[in-house]
């Protein structure tokens, strides 16, 4: 799945743009994720000529030195000057654990890792970043592995967002609408159902 994911990722110029524009900003640990990812590869699976809409297009690093706002806004300053078309969010994965209880109602504890973070996103399908090196290697960042993005399945991720987030975000999103083939896990209390491992 992951040489799937790379050849959509390839195929698609406006993806690879964005991933060239990231790595432009040379920062240690970078990937660009989550509903990009997803989005990219649903819309690929459902035939999609024309990429759908994001709200924003993630840009994930992880450098524990600078956690400052004012970086991310320079990072992000310097991406809508390079492709101002797109609706940059550039986040220090690092600093999360600072505003995460401001926004989400509950503390966390700070992460340690760029690959620890893309772990703790929303939904396993969304778990997902990619990294394109100065060799022009996609990397691939998928802790809990690509079988719901693949299958177009949304289950909630329970490491770091609660049921009433998760519900919030399938009601908000409307996933069925968008992707016909998509299955939508409902969760309504904190017993979730695993992601099924497949091998490639």
């Amino acid at each position: 799945m992951e040489e799937s994911l790379r050849q959509i990722a390839r195929s698609s110029p406006w993806f690879m743009l964005a991933l060239r524009a990231a790595r432009a900003l040379e920062l240690p640990s970078w990937c660009l994720g989550a509903g990009a990812v997803r989005n990219l590869v649903w819309d690929a699976l459902h035939g999609y000529a024309t990429p759908s809409q994001l709200p924003d297009l993630d840009i994930a690093y992880f450098d524990a030195s600078d956690l400052s706002p004012e970086r991310d806004a320079r990072l992000q300053r310097r991406l809508s000057e390079a492709m101002p078309q797109i609706p940059w969010e550039v986040t220090n994965q690092a600093a999360v654990h600072h505003w995460f209880a401001g926004y989400f109602g509950h503390a966390v504890a700070p992460l340690t890792s760029l690959e620890e973070a893309v772990a703790s996103w929303p939904e396993y399908a969304t778990s997902v970043g990619l990294c394109l090196h100065a060799d022009d290697r996609l990397e691939v960042i998928a802790p809990h592995g690509l079988d719901d993005l693949f299958n177009c399945v949304v289950r909630r991720n329970p490491v770091r967002v609660s049921v009433e987030t998760y519900q919030q975000r399938v009601a908000q999103k409307n996933y069925t609408a968008r992707w016909p083939q998509v299955t939508v896990i409902n969760v309504t209390t904190d017993r979730d159902v695993p992601p099924v491992r497949c091998t490639d």
